[in-house]
């Protein structure tokens, strides 16, 4: 069985369409098409319901799926350890992260990781719907690593890094702004401002506004953490957001009923992290020295 064939079948799987399949792997759709069917004849089982509009998983394919991937990472692992033995890590990582934060100092690191890995190329990439779509594209193979503020579906391996507390930020000079703390409930009432639907934070949030039977009318939703701050001080309304952002122009309030910390992690497909590359990139954002997290300058 030929390993490309299998390649065709988890791309298709990932995206849904032979079309989108057959950009991403840089070959014709007739080319991937011949090569489902041919696969389809050798298993002797259909894999996809497809027709001019739409492609559909069958049940065979959800079973063989899993077992598939696994194969086309070991090749792929194979040609890649082939490929390293003389020459030291190489290869492209994409990583996925937050829109307009650093939550540690990549540059830095990553810089320091190129010196000692030069042949590695590494590409940084966001989602506009935060860590959802991250973990997606990354459970669909679109991404190599990923930041994410979500917890890890079991297909993906993952190490949180850091938590942080959320707090509530109101405009200077606001009526709950000298108050030592304040509860969700009194916020309740005013305007608020938040991320887009989709953001870790923004899921958090609203599972415990809900969980308190509490409902809220957002005034701004916007598509970056760093970015609520500012607006908040404008004026638009009230935002209860992780510790992490800088708020000037805000006054910054404990919560008496706070939702969980707010878990950043790092994580990769499962199984994915035994890749050398993967390994000793994990291994460097994981580091000691870079634990320390921080709000964007």
């Amino acid at each position: 069985m030929e390993t490309r064939l299998l390649e065709y079948f988890v791309t298709v799987a990932d995206e849904l369409s032979v079309t989108r399949a057959a950009e991403r792997l840089f070959v014709a759709q007739s080319t991937v098409s011949a090569g489902l069917r041919s696969l389809e004849g050798e298993l002797g089982v259909a894999l996809f319901e497809r027709t001019t509009k739409s492609v559909r998983l069958l049940a065979a394919g959800e079973v063989l799926l899993p077992l598939a991937r696994d194969l086309v990472d070991d090749a792929a692992e194979f040609r890649r350890a082939a490929s390293e033995s003389g020459s030291g890590l190489r290869g492209r990582v994409r990583i996925g992260t937050f829109t307009g934060m650093q939550l540690l100092d990549l540059p830095g690191v990553l810089g320091r990781f190129r010196r000692e890995h030069p042949l590695v190329n590494i590409q940084l990439v966001s989602s506009p719907v935060g860590s959802t779509g991250l973990a997606d594209d990354l459970a669909h193979g679109r991404l190599d690593l990923a930041f994410l503020a979500v917890p890890a579906p079991p297909t993906l391996d993952a190490w949180p890094i850091s938590a942080f507390d959320f707090v509530a930020l109101v405009p200077e000079g606001h009526r709950l702004a000298a108050r030592p703390e304040v509860a969700l409930a009194e916020l309740a009432g005013e305007e608020w401002v938040d991320v887009l639907p989709g953001y870790g934070n923004r899921l958090q949030l609203d599972r415990a506004l809900a969980d308190r039977g509490l409902t809220r009318h957002l005034a701004a939703e916007l598509p970056d953490l760093p970015s609520v701050a500012p607006w908040v001080a404008a004026g638009f309304g009230v935002a209860v957001v992780p510790d992490v952002i800088e708020a000037s122009g805000c006054a910054r309030l404990p919560l008496s009923d706070p939702p969980p910390p707010w878990v950043v992690s790092l994580a990769v497909r499962r199984g994915a992290a035994r890749r050398p590359l993967l390994a000793a990139l994990v291994e460097a954002l994981r580091a000691p020295h870079t634990q320390t997290l921080r709000a964007p300058d």
